[in-house]
């Protein structure tokens, strides 16, 4: 047997453009069901910010996050990020708590049963929240080990001023508050705490708005979330999909779009690479589909011609890195996992290279070898580390 010439760019090659074997999509739908995803439960009274996380938090600049929204029940809906298809997270989004003429009980039952951590979001300026904190409390006592992170939101009003502005370096993450923190604010957050003082919650001040309402940043407190979300609930693939400001920057407009697409085909690998006797050919198929996926994103033709300057460009070494995802998996006890973690990470690097090459594509200048290469070396060892958490969790 050919071990090269089946697991190299030749092996991926026909993978993208042969025909699609027999049974790859009922094994990867049965590879995507046993995929855990992590599941936000977002808690608190209607207009109190809860859309606005969500889409802080995808990136998305749509109220509705991709096509994965979905009624649940009648009251509660997920959202699917980036897509139902290739849900990375899952957000569930319950009707507000204290309306009028709404018993959320048969909801609080149901959504228990879906979640892994509870976003609770109270609007920094309401001070009746008796509703919500009796629902946390009882979702707690049922489910004691879950992850519990509170986000008071809507900071500016109860800024002194209507024109104030944002107060910079961030403050919140602070104990106890700054002085520079105004005193009825800093009265109103630790109201709001002092509720849950019996729980392990965790506390965030944010205050998301839209461009037009002229407050900067738009997305204040963004890091202070993300930095709790992962400090209660430690999962890799949350920290690939994260980007500071800055990083987003330069990030191209299709580069964003495809970050969460790298990561969701990448996390797929990891589950396929890991089932014993899954073979290499599921794994080279969930890379084509990815190749599909980032140049439809990028409004690009998948053609062999493309494929074949990429390959020339990135080099050999990536195709013999199949290869030894291959020999890995007969390494005794353990070979299968490190396999997975092998196919996950080189998925998600192939993506991240294939992006840059792309990139260039449209603008009339490809980035030379050495800068693919780079790009797919340091991409892949940040998968590596981060899947490896993930795995572990």
């Amino acid at each position: 047997m050919n071990l090269f010439g089946k697991w190299s760019w030749y092996g991926l090659g026909n993978a993208i453009f042969a025909p699609k074997a027999d049974g790859l999509e009922a094994k990867l739908d049965e590879v995507k069901q046993k995929l855990p995803i992590p599941v936000f439960w977002l808690l608190g009274k209607a207009q109190s910010g809860k859309t606005s996380i969500i889409r802080a938090l995808t990136g998305s600049a749509d109220a509705v996050i991709g096509n994965g929204f979905q009624a649940c029940t009648r009251r509660s809906r997920f959202y699917d990020f980036p897509s139902s298809s290739h849900p990375l997270i899952r957000f569930l989004d319950t009707r507000g708590l204290g309306e009028s003429a709404y018993d959320p009980a048969e909801d609080l039952a149901w959504c228990a049963e879906q979640a892994h951590l509870l976003l609770v979001v109270l609007r920094a300026s309401d001070m009746n929240q008796a509703d919500v904190v009796a629902g946390v409390a009882e979702i707690h006592a049922k489910h004691p080990k879950w992850p519990i992170v509170v986000a008071q939101t809507v900071l500016h009003e109860v800024y002194p001023a209507a024109d104030d502005e944002h107060i910079q370096p961030y403050p919140y993450a602070q104990s106890p508050l700054p002085p520079q923190v105004p005193h009825r604010l800093v009265q109103s957050l630790l109201h709001q705490r002092a509720w849950f003082k019996d729980l392990p919650a965790q506390f965030v001040a944010l205050d998301f708005t839209l461009p037009e309402d002229g407050f900067t940043p738009a997305n204040y407190g963004l890091e202070a979330l993300w930095d709790t979300v992962e400090a209660v609930f430690p999962d890799g693939v949350l920290s690939l999909l994260r980007g500071s400001e800055q990083h987003r920057e330069l990030m191209d407009f299709h580069a964003q779009l495809a970050q969460p697409h790298l990561i969701g085909y990448a996390l797929l690998n990891l589950g396929v690479g890991a089932i014993p006797l899954a073979g290499l050919p599921l794994v080279l198929g969930v890379q084509a589909k990815l190749f599909h996926s980032i140049a439809s994103l990028y409004g690009l033709p998948l053609t062999r011609s493309l494929y074949l300057e990429f390959t020339t460009l990135i080099g050999t070494g990536v195709g013999v890195g199949m290869l030894g995802r291959e020999v890995l998996k007969w390494l005794p006890v353990y070979g299968w996992a490190v396999a997975g973690l092998y196919s996950g990470a080189m998925t998600y690097a192939l993506g991240k290279a294939f992006c840059l090459y792309l990139q260039g594509v449209k603008r009339g200048a490809l980035p030379d070898e050495a800068a693919i290469r780079l790009t797919y070396s340091d991409a892949f060892k940040q998968a590596k580390q981060l899947l490896k958490q993930r795995r572990d969790t």
